[in-house]
């Protein structure tokens, strides 16, 4: 991910040191009185900005794959707002207290990859990562980011998407069917999951095993084309997983 670090304060920018650390090829911008604070927290990778931070909220989204920002919780929001376009496009924010206490992801948390950063940032300067996605905060199947670390791709509409997801984490039965792909999958997904499957997830090696009136929502991982009667009978409560071919 291509990172830029935002820092306001002297006190965040000593701190932006350690983030940068943590994060190779960031690039740390804080205000221009703070210059040779910054170059001396991030040498060759600190830049200096006249003006306000919000007037470069524009340029770093278009930039940057994510944001790590020393900035309270409440001025992001409001600064980043007017910029939003939608969780596929966004950049993943992360906000981090200036205390270093806590390592909040803000936006794109899962697709762009917040919750990820804020799980490594919080590693890294032994800190807490504060997540409220409900697939994260219960420890479930983020529906959007099964096999991502085993580079498979998924297929689904956003409506789709919401809906499994919502089935996932109100506990309705889900049928998760794998006939491709690594099977270690669950214990390094989404930031790393411990203990069982959820117990509302029932898994099958064969998409025509699964009574597809006893569940919710069916997560199909495979490498072929679904069978025309299946497809009908799921159409916009199923997501298809495409495993690459050697993974």
């Amino acid at each position: 991910m291509r990172i830029a670090v935002v820092s306001i304060t002297r006190h965040g920018i000593a701190l932006a040191g350690q983030v940068i650390a943590a994060l190779p090829g960031a690039q740390l911008y804080a205000p221009e009185k703070f210059a040779a604070e910054a170059e001396l927290a991030a040498p060759g990778a600190s830049h200096a900005y006249a003006g306000k931070v919000g007037d470069q909220v524009p340029a770093l989204f278009a930039a940057f794959d994510g944001l790590v920002c020393i900035v309270s919780l409440g001025a992001i929001v409001r600064l980043i707002a007017p910029h939003l376009k939608g969780k596929e496009v966004d950049p993943a924010v992360v906000v981090i207290d200036e205390a270093g206490k806590f390592a909040i992801p803000v936006l794109s948390g899962h697709l762009g990859g917040a919750n990820a950063l804020a799980g490594h940032l919080a590693t890294a300067l032994g800190a807490q990562a504060v997540l409220t996605t409900a697939s994260d905060a219960r420890q479930t199947i983020g529906v959007d980011l099964l096999g991502r670390e085993l580079g498979w791709t998924f297929e689904a509409t956003h409506e789709e998407l919401v809906r499994v997801s919502a089935a996932m984490v109100n506990d309705d039965a889900i049928a998760l069917v794998q006939e491709a792909g690594a099977t270690d999958w669950w214990s390094g997904h989404a930031n790393g999951r411990s203990g069982p499957l959820p117990p509302n997830v029932t898994c099958f090696d064969r998409l025509e095993a699964v009574d597809i009136a006893s569940y919710a929502a069916v997560l199909w991982i495979s490498r072929r084309s679904m069978p025309a009667d299946y497809a009908a009978k799921l159409a916009g409560r199923q997501v298809t997983y495409r495993p690459p071919a050697e993974n």
